[in-house]
């Protein structure tokens, strides 16, 4: 089987959208985030939107990409490796990069006192914290943008308990129906679980990212990451969805007009939620109709992203803190501020994930694997002398 570069690239591509993401949270008005600088925006809600109501969703439909791309191969082992490679960097991540977050917040909260040493003493122990004191203070502690680490991890365990059946003769049989699907059938199967969360669980089960009582996400991010591990690399499917890819883009333009109109008439009820759904899955057809045809290629980058992309994502929110932590007392205005914080941030991510790369006892803490050995040259290479005499 050829490797797949356009899902390659939709993975660097969707952490990218996190990231970017994280930043423009820092000046968006009216929405809260762990620190907020001063310079708000409210044109800023636009754009926020449209992209808020499927950036983690495409996320996890590509790690459901990802997954079945490996193949499917022992279930034990596929469940050691990811767990080394999801729950090793989340309990780094928790215990190293993380905690400058909750200290940046409750400290602008005016919950604890300047002193990051006096901070992790008690936060390592727990707690107590005041109510609200930051993001993940009943518990005592926080993953906070981590979370991602352990929904995967959990739907990765599900899917592997699920293996049987879905390997079965009738899961077969499901899943070739799903890969037969063409026309309005191919938007229809993502789309119907969708809006049937939103209309059972929805009402019920606000957004939390605390993985105990997140019922609704739990069930659009799994039935996103399940859709992406059953597609795989399926010819006929991959090309009828790059065939679509024009009507799905128009369609996810108008259910995104739709969105936005029942929300301002309705407010922020069902029929705007299952307006979004419509967005949402007509979105994310479409990025996968226009990433095989524009993306499906060598890019030269590549190698370097598959490879930075859990660095970046480890790293990325901690930097954009500690960055705006010391930017926002210089008052430097709505322009250069947004500007070097993003350049930071960037150069952050890119040098950490340089040393890391190179050091073999850091890569598994960032969720990578152990370098490869240096492959000896063989007779026929440049670098062998018997060539070089040639």
């Amino acid at each position: 089987m050829s490797r797949r570069h356009d899902i390659d690239a939709l993975r660097a591509i969707a952490f990218a959208l996190v990231i970017l993401y994280h930043v423009a949270m820092v000046y968006v008005a009216d929405w809260p985030f762990h620190l907020k600088s001063p310079h708000a925006a409210e044109w800023l809600q636009w754009p926020m939107r449209a992209l808020n109501l499927w950036r983690m969703d495409l996320v996890f439909l590509v790690s459901g990409l990802a997954l079945g791309f490996l193949g499917r191969g022992s279930a034990g082992a596929l469940l050691r490796s990811r767990s080394w490679r999801l729950l090793l960097p989340l309990a780094f991540g928790m215990a190293v990069v993380v905690p400058f977050q909750p200290y940046a917040q409750a400290l602008a909260g005016g919950f604890v006192e300047p002193g990051f040493g006096a901070f992790l003493q008690r936060y390592f122990t727990g707690g107590p914290w005041p109510p609200h004191a930051f993001d993940g203070a009943r518990p005592g502690v926080t993953w906070n943008h981590l979370w991602y680490l352990a929904y995967l991890w959990v739907y990765t365990l599900l899917l592997v308990l699920l293996l049987p059946l879905l390997q079965g003769a009738a899961g077969l049989r499901l899943r070739q129906r799903l890969l037969a699907s063409r026309g309005v059938r191919l938007l229809l199967l993502p789309l119907l679980p969708l809006m049937a969360a939103s209309v059972l669980l929805w009402p019920h089960f606000p957004p939390t990212r605390d993985l105990l009582h997140d019922g609704w996400l739990h069930a659009v991010y799994f039935t996103l990451f399940l859709y992406g591990w059953a597609i795989g690399v399926d010819g006929g499917w991959w090309a009828e969805v790059t065939r679509l890819r024009w009507r799905l883009l128009a369609a996810a333009l108008a259910a995104f007009c739709l969105h936005l109109l029942l929300r301002a008439a309705l407010g922020p009820g069902l029929a705007p939620r299952l307006a979004a759904d419509l967005y949402v899955a007509t979105t994310l057809l479409a990025v996968l109709g226009w990433a095989h045809h524009k993306l499906n290629r060598p890019w030269r980058w590549l190698p370097w992203a598959n490879e930075s992309v859990y660095p970046w994502y480890v790293l990325h929110q901690t930097l954009i803190i500690v960055l705006l932590f010391w930017l926002a007392p210089l008052r430097l205005g709505p322009v250069v501020e947004p500007v070097l914080l993003v350049a930071g941030t960037v150069a952050g991510c890119w040098a950490l994930t340089a040393v890391i790369r190179r050091v073999r006892w850091l890569r598994p803490l960032f969720g990578l694997k152990p370098p490869a050995p240096p492959r000896c040259p063989s007779p026929a290479s440049p670098a062998h002398p018997a060539a070089r005499s040639a």
